[in-house]
Order: C-alpha cells, then structure tokens, then sequence
C-alpha cells in the first residue's frame, strides 16, 4: 500500500529553475572568459616598454649628464649614447637593460619626428653610424616624436607620443585618454 503523500520520482519546477540558472551563470562566465576580451596584449606589453625604456632613458641621461638617442627600423629598435671623448653616438654597451631589441612578429612601428615621417626600413644602418632619430638630452627635453606600433592585418594601434612640454604619453588600443602623468609638469611648477 501507498503512503497518500509520497513523492513520485521527478524534479520540482523550482529545482530545474535553480539548475538552469547555474547553467546559465557558468556558460556566462565561460563566454567573458574566452571571448570577451580580444585586446592585442604583445602589442600593449610592446608599448608599455618603449614607454617605461624611454621614461627610462630620460632619467639616466639627467643623472648622467649624458645625451641619449633611440635608433628605430621596422624590425628593431636601440638606444645609443654620445661619446663626448670621442665625439661621436656610440651603442650603449654598459647598460644591458638599453640593448637592442627586436619588434615582436607581425608587429609594424611606425615614427614621426618632428612633425615629418620617417621611413623605417628593415635594413640596418652601418655599423658604425650610430646617429639616433630620437634625441634624449643631459637636461631631460627630448625630440618630439609619434612612435605607432600596429598589429599586421589589425586597426588597432599603441601610440607613444610627446606632448608640447615633451611629456611622455602613451595611448593603447582602446583608450580614449593618454595614459602616463605629467610628472615633468609638476615638477616644474
């Protein structure tokens, strides 16, 4: 005999409601996990380290006293310094952090040097010309610049840039606003 209230085998309407949230929560995460977010980041990382380099090289050239440069072609780019015993730009053989370095794969940069473009081929200058396009000076002013790094193929595109009172700013793909604090400004005032 029966009990008159026992359960028949089955799920309540609440229980397959509570199952079909989870499910629903879990494909959601798994969706903003994996397509969510399809930001370049080699090209962000890139970017950043120009930016942090140059912010770099500007430091060691005011507490050096030591006139810097950055030589650029569409594969590398490198920092030099000049020689004031020699009179001539020579690689920076003593700081390894400013060696030369090559542009990730697919990567294409592009310069702007005082308001003109500069073609950036792929061959290598001579070995001993090491003239740089951009001019990082013993006080901390620097050339003014448009460094444009783009994925191959892709519309975005990082931006390390000079403001007129030679700032470093940096825009990456999707920024509406530059990114780097005028520290210099401040400083100045």
């Amino acid at each position: 005999m029966r009990a008159p209230h026992a359960r028949c085998g089955g799920f309540t309407l609440l229980e397959l409601m509570v199952v079909v949230f989870i499910i629903g929560l879990i494909t959601a995460a798994a969706v903003i996990t994996f397509g969510g977010d399809r930001r370049d980041t080699e090209l962000d990382k890139e970017a950043e380290r120009i930016d942090a380099l140059l912010e770099y090289v500007r430091e060691q050239a005011e507490l050096q006293t030591r006139d810097y440069g950055i030589r650029m072609n569409s594969k590398t780019y490198s920092f030099v310094v000049f020689d004031v015993i020699r009179n001539e730009w020579r690689a920076t053989d003593e700081d390894d952090a400013l060696r030369e370095r090559e542009f990730p794969e697919g990567m294409r940069p592009a310069m702007v040097l005082e308001g003109r473009p500069i073609v950036l081929d792929a061959k290598k200058k001579a070995l001993e010309d090491f003239t740089p396009q951009i001019m990082i000076f013993a006080n901390g002013d620097l050339s003014s610049f448009e460094i444009t790094l783009q994925r191959e193929g892709s519309g975005e595109k990082a931006q390390i840039y000079t403001d007129e009172q030679t700032n470093i700013l940096m825009k990456l793909p999707g920024d509406t606003e530059p990114r780097g604090v005028p520290s210099r400004t401040a400083a100045r005032r």
